[in-house]
């Protein structure tokens, strides 16, 4: 179940990267798309990471998709590495309960 929220988490971290990153690619317009689009993301990001890390990220999505040409950095993708991949957490102990017949 776990590493099912955890793929879902990683399919919308690509999906939100390649929306952000499709504005570039969008002549004239894709800037302005911007101004929608970065307010959407820092949203989704706090949605999608709760807590201070999920502040934090938030903030620094809505600079990068609302800076001309930053668009091309896959903050979504980052988060999620960050979260599930880099971050060393200690182990919990963890209690296996076990019933005998």
């Amino acid at each position: 179940m776990r590493k099912l929220f955890r793929n879902k988490i990683l399919v919308k971290s690509l999906v939100f990267d390649l929306i952000g990153m499709s504005t570039v690619a969008i002549p004239v317009i894709g800037p302005f798309l911007d101004l929608f689009w970065a307010p959407y993301a820092a949203s989704k990001m706090r949605e999608m990471y709760p807590g201070r890390n999920g502040k934090i990220a938030s903030v620094l999505v809505f600079i990068e998709e609302i800076l001309p040409w930053t668009d091309v950095i896959p903050s979504f993708t980052l988060m999620f590495l960050y979260t599930y991949v880099w971050k060393k957490q200690p182990l919990k102990p963890q209690v296996i309960e076990v019933e005998s017949y």
